[in-house]
């Protein structure tokens, strides 16, 4: 439609200035909801009513389908780039990193796994760069 296009062309004009197709849910550009439109698109490949040609447009342009993965790993590559630097992965919590607050992100796995509701394929990789996820039976071993 002629609508997806207009969109398409801001996104495509939002990823040429900013570098990444991650538009906030809240952002808007001339009158147009675009991360609002961004996030139609990403729940319309969900259900698997996205036409073909615009995700792979879409997908031209860098849009990520699974924000919450993303941010994961985005999360825990920051988590593995502090464990190489300070030889230990116990983030206190008001810690921050490149904005974002890795202690926080840390603390909320730590009650994923208490819960657990924690990814088991992420609790791996977490174990493997020395985290320890149950910091209370680790203090009276």
């Amino acid at each position: 439609s002629e609508q997806w296009e207009k969109n398409y062309r801001l996104l495509v004009k939002f990823q040429q200035r900013k570098g990444h197709s991650d538009v906030p849910q809240s952002y808007m550009e001339d009158d147009i909801k675009l991360g609002a439109w961004l996030n139609k698109q990403r729940q319309q490949k969900k259900k698997g009513k996205l036409d073909r040609s615009n995700e792979k447009r879409l997908d031209d342009v860098g849009v990520v389908w699974d924000v919450l993965s993303e941010q994961w790993e985005k999360n825990y590559r920051l988590l593995a780039k502090f464990q190489q630097r300070e030889r230990h992965s116990n983030v206190p919590r008001s810690y921050i990193e490149d904005d974002i607050k890795l202690g926080n992100w840390l603390d909320t796995q730590r009650q994923q796994k208490k819960k657990g509701k924690l990814d088991q394929s992420n609790e791996k990789r977490l174990d493997e760069i020395g985290v320890v996820l149950d910091v209370y039976s680790e203090q009276w071993e």
